[in-house]
């Protein structure tokens, strides 16, 4: 995208102020209205706007007009998709500099209620080499047409422009990974401590109720554990919606929605934590084998394990994906076909992750069921 040079000091130093304001605003929809307002300051004009592209750069996905009263936007209600001269940076993304709109062959015309407009700059703005969108400008004040200075200035406008959108855009990964991360810590302290602690309780509230002798004592105690696991179901549950964003799309969402699938198979809610990157660090092979071994282990328990609980965590590090699934049914070798046992699904799991570079191990719970921990590494 060539721009003539700015030699003019004032005007050079003018460039740089308004990239140190635009750099210090990280929210990416008053980041573009800083960059419209300093575009129009530079070059005196009356209205400014910044028209981002779709997905498939095909047109228009967001219009942002500076200039405009609420009430003149409103007359003019629906925003512009990318037609006319709009259309035109979009199909070939250079500056286009013109004395009235209507003099360039492309030019559509204005809907209806459109304030009249003259003269007209338009740059681009790229992000990383791509077209992010571009910067539009009308009516110069006190001037017949933008000028190459203007055209020099709001070109490097623009590129200051796209780097500060960049920041912006590596600014809000960083959030949403701090908020993940956050969500996570918080499904792993409800797992680890409340479920354990619950499971707990219900556990010494069952041994009490076997010996209970008064009337109506062990009825009592029946109730109480089963209060305790209908609040252990309600926490579960909410593990689920801490670990779920149904807009993601990945490792992270295909195990939960797994899980969730399998629960109704196997008769009671399995819980479920996720700790570390997993979306970022897993491979689309571990992923794919990762899935067939959970479901292999969770299926193994709702077939043989006379489980009546089953939990399953699954930690990435910066070595390690580890996968541990847990349940109370009856342990190791009392069924050579379950999860705690041999058989083909359990040489089909040990397989799956010594071909990674990985294994596979069963331990035993206290004062029964079984741990399954399945682990590779993440680079091979």
């Amino acid at each position: 995208m060539p721009y003539r040079l700015i030699e003019d000091p004032a005007k050079l130093r003018r460039v740089l102020d308004a990239t140190l304001l635009i750099e210090a605003d990280l929210e990416l929809p008053a980041l573009l209205r800083h960059v419209i307002d300093e575009a129009r300051s530079m070059t005196s004009a009356r209205f400014g706007a910044i028209g981002v592209l779709n997905e498939d750069r095909s047109a228009l996905s967001e219009f942002i007009t500076v200039g405009l009263t609420p009430e003149e936007e409103e007359r003019i209600g629906a925003r512009p998709t990318g037609r006319g001269v709009l259309g035109l940076l979009i199909s070939d993304p250079e500056p286009l500099r013109a004395p009235q709109i209507s003099a360039v062959p492309e030019s559509y015309g204005f809907p209806p209620n459109h304030p009249p407009m003259s003269s007209f700059l338009g740059v681009p703005i790229k992000v990383r080499d791509e077209v992010y969108g571009n910067l539009y400008l009308t009516d110069k004040l006190g001037w017949s047409e933008f000028t190459s200075d203007d055209e020099a200035l709001v070109g490097a406008l623009a590129v200051a422009a796209g780097i500060a959108i960049e920041n912006a855009r590596l600014h809000q990964q960083v959030q949403v990974a701090a908020v993940y991360e956050e969500r996570d810590r918080l499904a792993r302290d409800l797992h680890d401590t409340v479920i354990q602690r619950l499971f707990a309780v219900g556990l010494s509230l069952q041994s009490i109720a076997g010996k209970a002798t008064g009337p109506g004592e062990a009825d009592r105690l029946r109730a109480a554990v089963s209060d305790i696991d209908d609040t252990i179901r309600q926490v579960r549950t909410t593990i689920f919606e801490l670990g779920l964003d149904s807009s993601s799309k990945g490792p992270r969402s295909s195990v939960i929605a797994l899980v969730q699938e399998l629960s109704q198979v196997i008769g009671f809610d399995v819980g479920v934590a996720l700790e570390g990157p997993i979306d970022a660090a897993l491979s689309s092979e571990i992923e794919e084998h990762l899935l067939a071994t959970l479901r292999e282990a969770l299926t193994n328990i709702g077939r043989h394990a006379g489980a009546s609980r089953a939990s399953v965590l699954l930690t990435v590090d910066d070595r390690v994906c580890r996968l541990r699934v847990m349940d109370d049914g009856r342990g190791i070798g009392s069924d050579r076909s379950s999860s705690s046992g041999g058989g083909l699904g359990l040489l089909n799991m040990r397989r799956r992750a010594e071909k990674l570079l990985g294994g596979m191990d069963l331990e035993a719970q206290d004062p029964s069921g079984t741990v399954l921990i399945w682990q590779v590494p993440l680079s091979r």
